[in-house]
């Protein structure tokens, strides 16, 4: 494995990280205190192509890899937590189940809007009463002649009054558990579909978090992604992608996290010496350093699994599980070497403390991860290929378009 990033990575990744830098770090702490989304970032990030950064050209996407896709969330959670959450939902847990999944009909009408950013997308698979119980679900698809009718209420979606298109899953057997599941593309014009958003939350004030509801949604039966029955495969492989993106962008909230408190460790004396000289700084500090370079060796690891089209399933999620954990570590460790300042919005580490803790609960909490990890271990949990996987990176049919166009 070459651990050496190429042009095409440090390009994407100073796209961004310059986006961040001019455009959302000067002003994303007036927009957390507000507990608002800024109108004007999700249109920006489309223009950019940021949307649609790890999606092939012919489907309207930029066409770079997998390790790509990471190095961008890294950048993205590194100025802050909501940015990052849109590339999840609406490119990890949304395009590319499309991209997986979707027929060539569903690609070109979903897909290529979506990763052109021209349509945002989401994903609907928690309820009120079921999240890590996937199978508790309580919403239904009936079918009746070549429509579903759709009910029920989907709770912490992200993008839920901004998304045009949603990935649902619903029960269309509803006495056969997680094998009587089906997945469907809902629209938000649909009759019967509304959505709202929640206010109050710990962290990640500044994103879009709701609720969706479903009342006698009739969906076409060519919206159904995949075959009826595999809405759980289809959702298991969806939180594939959407860990690797939730990994990667608590990576960059350790960098964060790193980056200011050696900045605060200069700036700051006491006792008459910089608090950088005081041991038990730099201990926190190279704990710190620690944990973001074992995450950034694993957010490699995993995007090069992707990009050979390799089942990941294991990697990403032990990914998932020390990435989120030691974001939140790092968070503790930046507010308690900015002392009381550390407790105010006056620095930014109060805010990174608060946005950690959510990516320890959603796509499977610590708890759940700890589990998976020890029944691969104990070989109750296996890494069977799936009928439909996601496809491995080529550069000749996921840029060669773009190059066309380029030459023309």
């Amino acid at each position: 494995m070459d651990f050496q990033l190429t042009e095409e990575h440090i390009q994407a990744q100073k796209m961004v990280r310059d986006f961040a830098a001019r455009e959302v770090i000067p002003v994303i702490g007036e927009w957390d205190r507000k507990q608002q989304h800024n109108p004007a970032f999700l249109p920006r990030m489309a223009e950019l192509g940021i949307l649609g950064i790890s999606i092939p050209v012919r489907y309207g996407g930029q066409g770079y890899d997998y390790i790509t896709l990471g190095l961008v969330c890294e950048e993205l959670e590194r100025a802050d937590t909501h940015l990052r959450v849109i590339m999840s939902v609406h490119h990890g847990l949304n395009s590319q189940a499309l991209l997986q999944w979707g027929t060539e009909d569903q690609k070109q009408r979903f897909l290529v809007p979506q990763a052109r950013g021209d349509k945002y997308a989401a994903f609907c698979l928690t309820e009120p009463g079921a999240g890590s119980d996937v199978a508790g679900m309580l919403s239904t698809a009936r079918r009746v002649g070549d429509t579903y009718i759709l009910n029920g209420e989907k709770m912490w979606i992200s993008l839920a009054t901004r998304a045009h298109h949603f990935l649902v899953v619903a029960k269309t057997d509803p006495d056969a558990g997680h094998r009587g599941m089906s997945a469907f593309i809902v629209t938000s014009d649909m009759p019967g579909v509304t959505s709202g958003d929640i206010h109050g939350k710990l962290g990640v004030r500044a994103g879009s978090t709701g609720w969706v509801k479903l009342e006698d949604v009739a969906v076409p039966a060519a919206n159904r992604l995949g075959e009826e029955g595999e809405g759980f495969k289809i959702a298991m492989s969806c939180l594939d992608n959407g860990r690797y993106t939730v990994g990667a962008g608590a990576t960059g909230l350790i960098r964060a996290c790193l980056e200011e408190s050696v900045k605060y460790a200069h700036e700051r004396s006491t006792f008459g010496r910089p608090i950088g000289e005081h041991q038990l700084v730099k201990q926190k500090l190279a704990y710190m350093r620690l944990w973001y370079d074992t995450a950034r060796l694993m957010l490699l690891r995993v995007g090069w699994l992707k990009n050979a089209g390799v089942r990941n399933t294991r990697e990403t999620g032990q990914f998932k599980w020390y990435a989120t954990d030691q974001s939140v570590q790092a968070a503790l460790e930046a507010v308690q070497i900015h002392g009381a300042y550390g407790f105010s919005d006056e620095y930014p580490v109060e805010r990174y403390l608060r946005n950690s803790k959510g990516a320890v609960i959603y796509e499977g909490t610590s708890e759940i991860h700890q589990i998976m990890q020890a029944d691969y271990e104990l070989g109750y949990r296996d890494d069977k290929p799936l009928r439909c996987e996601m496809p491995a990176y080529d550069p000749l049919t996921w840029q060669h378009e773009a190059e066309a166009i380029a030459g023309a």
